[in-house]
């Protein structure tokens, strides 16, 4: 099989070494060059005909954000951005989501020799997802090797065979998603009146992260959103998005229902992790939710739906065609939970004929 060529495009000739060292050690994947700068990224693009770009956000001469609209404008091709962990950071890392990256990477600032080890089963992870996205390739692409256990949501949130049936009205939508999210999510949102029940989202996204996509989601659709906080209450017109590195639960407290974040283990290797917010769903909420699983790598929420659907909740996983990766998507359909597979386009209209 051939190997999955890559470019790395970094400024810093110590991180573009580093890279180089962690890609190549992947047998699938081939590093065939690096560039300081995207003027000369530019030229080995037209040279080697990489699969997949690794740009770096930040550069001297021309931004990577700059770099990257002309790109998809001009050579449309998989890249993965690779960010500093800050909220500057992450607004630009944002806007290139926007214009077409498949994913990030984030980088510390601090003992980067050290730490951006600790990151190499990621990147290989998501470059060898990057080049198969563009053929909406199956997203269980296997890992270099694993680091820690896949723990499921019984590590934060006992599986209870009861569902607390209340006498409510109230409706509670819940949306998880991770690879190609952040805009799945914002179509979706963009096309929701203001009148919609509360809604829930997990999406895998850094600590630094999660408060300026809040901020960038609540610019698009008519209702509020907000970085979730604990003890919040989840009221109609509002949107609650999971801080990164918390899981975000919801609990009934008598008549309503709240936010509750927790600091337990990843789960999926996830912290927030779709199945935990899905599990508390279906035991606190049941039949009036509505579960929602979007694009996205590997398989995180996929049991969590199965529940809701097992509890009585309406679901709905986007298709494979709209999906930059059908990997959770995918795997909840597989697993039965999903009642109807629509396109992302679709989703919005069938949210509001349920609620």
């Amino acid at each position: 099989m051939a190997k999955i060529k890559v470019l790395v495009v970094d400024d810093s000739a110590l991180v573009r070494q580093m890279m180089s060292d962690m890609l190549s050690s992947d047998p699938e994947i081939e590093v065939v060059g690096t560039a300081q700068d995207p003027f000369i990224a530019r030229e080995k693009i037209k040279k080697l005909n990489p699969d997949v770009l690794t740009l770096d956000v930040e550069m001297p001469r021309m931004d990577g954000v700059t770099f990257l609209g002309n790109l998809m404008r001009l050579h449309p091709m998989p890249v993965i951005m690779i960010s500093s962990l800050t909220e500057h950071g992450a607004d630009i890392t944002l806007e290139a989501l926007e214009l077409g990256a498949i994913d990030f990477v984030t980088k510390p600032k601090v003992d980067l020799a050290h730490k951006l080890e600790d990151y190499q089963n990621e990147i290989i992870a998501k470059v060898k997802m990057a080049a198969r996205a563009r053929v909406r390739a199956r997203a269980d692409v296997p890992r270099a090797k694993d680091i820690s256990p896949k723990l499921s949501a019984d590590a934060v949130l006992e599986k209870s065979e009861r569902i607390k049936r209340f006498k409510t009205t109230d409706k509670i939508i819940a949306i998880g998603a991770s690879t190609g999210g952040t805009e799945a999510i914002k179509e979706v949102l963009a096309q929701l009146p203001a009148d919609m029940p509360g809604i829930v989202i997990t999406q895998h996204i850094p600590e630094k992260f999660s408060g300026p996509f809040a901020r960038r989601m609540d610019t698009i659709t008519a209702m509020t959103v907000f970085e979730a906080q604990n003890g919040q209450q989840i009221v109609p017109g509002h949107v609650y998005i999971a801080p990164g590195d918390k899981h975000l639960i919801v609990v009934r407290d008598g008549a309503r229902y709240v936010c509750q974040l927790s600091d337990g283990p990843p789960v999926n290797r996830h912290r927030p992790s779709v199945d935990v917010l899905f599990r508390s769903v279906a035991q606190h909420v049941g039949p009036n939710a509505v579960g929602v699983i979007l694009t996205g790598m590997g398989d995180d929420g996929a049991v969590g739906m199965k529940e809701m659907h097992d509890a009585g909740a309406p679901t709905v996983a986007q298709d494979e065609k709209t999906s930059v990766v059908w990997g959770m998507p995918g795997e909840a359909v597989k697993k039965g939970g999903v009642d109807e597979i629509a396109p992302l386009q679709n989703i919005a209209n069938w949210l509001q004929k349920r609620c």
